[in-house]
């Protein structure tokens, strides 16, 4: 019988892992919430790397491994991609179509954090839903900027910075009283992608805010990828993974 490891991280890996068995393997890094009444094993925690990864792929009898992690997990996606050559397995990965911007839209793509602390210099109240990233930086804010931060959970801020803890998916309404409590004028957002449009976008373009977009990282080649859930069902039913 064969075994799918499935490298979660975006919430279409959950919906496939709601049709796996319970030979196959679900793996999170452990940031977010862990689901519980799934039927194949859910496994927590890293691997080491690409070789402790391809350890545990050949340790526990794996034939298929599919990434369904964010899409800037490069080093993630990286260590899948050679984890599965080195065991001699397909690697198949999910991977999300990127948001596009709309005529209305104000976006501006920026590469790394430097590029985006000079984007930001003409600006005074950030919205940052990036993560945890900004964290290590909430003692550089400049003197005329107030930052709100929001990632999935509360950390300490200081006289120039607020972090707000929330989980969405948030709803408009929610997006639209933050713009206007906070005094938003510029967004800082991941290209993460869905079938869904962003309502934190929405809000922006409704008030003509501007939006800084982290560019993409370049993942590593797999042998097939995937734009959506049904898309990924149909190849592993057609595979025979899912029995």
């Amino acid at each position: 019988m064969k075994r799918i490891l499935l490298l979660g991280g975006v919430t279409e890996a959950l919906a496939i892992a709601r049709t796996l068995g319970p030979q196959h393997v679900y793996s999170l890094a452990g940031v977010g919430r862990v689901p519980t009444d799934l039927t194949c094993e859910v496994r927590v925690g890293g691997y080491g790397g690409a070789e402790g990864l391809a350890r545990y792929i050949r340790d526990e009898g794996i034939d298929l491994l599919l990434d369904a992690t964010h899409p800037y997990a490069a080093q993630i996606s990286q260590n899948a991609a050679l984890a599965a050559a080195a065991s001699n397995i397909p690697c198949w990965a999910l991977r999300r179509p990127a948001w596009v911007a709309q005529p209305d839209d104000d976006w501006r793509e920026v590469a790394c954090w430097s590029e985006l602390v000079q984007a930001l210099k003409p600006f005074k109240r950030p919205l940052f839903t990036l993560g945890r990233e900004p964290l290590e930086h909430v003692h550089e804010i400049p003197e005329q900027q107030f930052w709100t931060l929001r990632a999935l959970d509360t950390y300490p801020g200081n006289e120039r910075c607020e972090v707000i803890g929330a989980r969405g998916p948030f709803l408009i309404d929610e997006e639209r009283a933050l713009f206007e409590r906070r005094r938003i004028d510029v967004l800082i957002s991941k290209n993460s992608g869905s079938s869904a449009t962003e309502p934190k976008l929405e809000v922006a373009r409704e008030r003509g805010v501007p939006v800084l977009i982290l560019k993409r990282p370049t993942l590593a080649q797999v042998d097939r990828e995937f734009l959506t859930t049904s898309d990924v069902l149909e190849a592993l039913a057609q595979e025979r993974y899912l029995l």
